[in-house]
């Protein structure tokens, strides 16, 4: 524990130091639990998500960085790898493919890829896989639009 806890530490350094180096992330710690951390990414621009900016929610666990970090949507998206209601993310680095030389910056950058090249094969919204399966490209990114603006978008005051 007291390992992970050090990493983790390294790991909250880093992402102060590189605040302006990856504008799309943003990372924080909670302030009274190191092994709980929140992240704000933006859609990547040339998707449906494009224009929206989502939560996702990290618990690290005490044998970080051997095991991978259970990340899940806060912020509601209509994407065939991310469960519609509890936002679970369905990627194989935060499964069998986990490697201890991931961090959680690098972590929100393969979300942001898969944001962008969504797996239709392996999903856990059925519905936008079966969208994009049947080759329904335009069903798909529509409806996927329509959640970006109703739960990403920063409300116009």
């Amino acid at each position: 524990m007291q390992a992970s806890r050090a990493r983790l530490f390294k790991e909250y350094k880093e992402v102060q130091r590189e605040k302006t180096a990856d504008p799309d992330i943003q990372l924080v710690c909670d302030d009274s639990n190191i092994f709980k951390w929140n992240a704000l990414i933006k859609g990547p621009s040339e998707t449906p998500y494009e224009g929206g900016v989502f939560q996702l929610a990290f618990s690290v666990p005490e044998q970080y960085p051997l095991q991978p970090p259970q990340v899940r949507f806060l912020t509601k998206i209509f994407h065939p790898n991310v469960h519609f209601k509890t936002g679970e993310i369905c990627l194989d680095i935060l499964k069998n493919a986990w490697s201890p030389a991931w961090t959680l910056q690098s972590v929100c950058r393969a979300i942001i890829a898969l944001m962008a090249h969504p797996e239709p094969d392996s999903p856990l919204n059925c519905d936008s896989g079966n969208l994009l399966r049947s080759g329904d490209i335009r069903g798909f990114h529509s409806m996927a639009r329509m959640y970006t603006r109703l739960a990403a978008m920063p409300k116009k005051g």
